[in-house]
């Protein structure tokens, strides 16, 4: 799967309709996907071959609820193998191949977006803007401050907000230190722009649905205005398929 999984999913379909072509896409070579349980934990298996990494890491879950799903993915590839539509199998060779490697620098950088968070930057107006964007951040805000004893500062405009060393910390101690929920964590908050977001969704408090909406109040409300692109709208659905992909990872993990 190197060549498969090393060469496309990381040239984003969204760029390669503006350069006007596709990736090369590889002929499917096997006939039914389906799951076993092996040491590892669930093995997701091509004509009852285990699948492999881009680093030739055996494609093991914790599981089988999640390498059933992963399983689907391959089952429903057609005549090519299309990896742009297979956001389980990319997060799962990102996981295995990169966070449980080294989890410690993909911690860091969700605390990183702890500093400076989407949802701590109010828009100055309009009124109905700064009204959205209350109903959708005021609540995670509040569960981060309830919950998690993180109390945060909320400014206007985008002038940066210096926040408290304890909240800060305070909210730190959730990010997961499994590699499983700590990458999924971190696909939701590089999407969102908001590590708050990721944890609320990590903790059931957002469905995935609630955690996009909450991410694009902004650009939901200036396409209200504005009107909207096909080219905006086809990466925007592209990057939820990506969001989902993380909520289903963690919707599929015990606890």
């Amino acid at each position: 799967m190197r060549d498969l999984f090393e060469t496309i999913p990381r040239d984003d379909p969204i760029k390669a309709a503006r350069r006007g072509g596709r990736p090369a896409l590889r002929r499917r070579f096997y006939a039914k996907a389906a799951i076993a349980s092996g040491t590892a934990g669930e093995v997701v298996c091509l004509d009852g071959k285990p699948i492999h990494t881009p680093a030739r890491r055996i494609l093991a879950v914790p599981t089988a609820i999640l390498a059933t799903a992963i399983a689907a993915e391959w089952e429903a590839q057609g005549e090519l193998i299309d990896p742009a539509k297979m956001p389980l199998t990319r997060l799962a060779n990102a996981v295995i191949d990169g966070v449980a490697e080294a989890p410690g620098p993909v911690a860091a950088d969700v605390e990183k977006y702890l500093a400076s968070d989407l949802l701590f930057y109010r828009a100055s107006g309009p009124q109905d803007l700064r009204e959205s964007q209350a109903r959708h951040w005021d609540p995670v805000v509040a569960w981060a401050r309830d919950e998690l004893g993180a109390h945060f500062k909320v400014g206007d405009g985008i002038v940066f907000v210096a926040q408290p060393a304890d909240a800060l910390k305070a909210a730190a101690t959730a990010i997961p230190a499994d590699p499983w929920r700590l990458g999924a964590v971190h696909v939701v908050t590089t999407l969102t722009g908001s590590a708050l977001i990721a944890l609320a969704l990590l903790h059931h408090r957002l469905s995935a649905e609630a955690a996009w909406q909450a991410a694009h109040v902004d650009e939901d409300w200036n396409m209200e205005q504005w009107g909207s692109d096909e080219m905006a709208l086809e990466r925007r659905s592209f990057h939820f398929t990506e969001l989902q992909a993380a909520a289903t990872v963690l919707g599929s993990l015990p606890g």
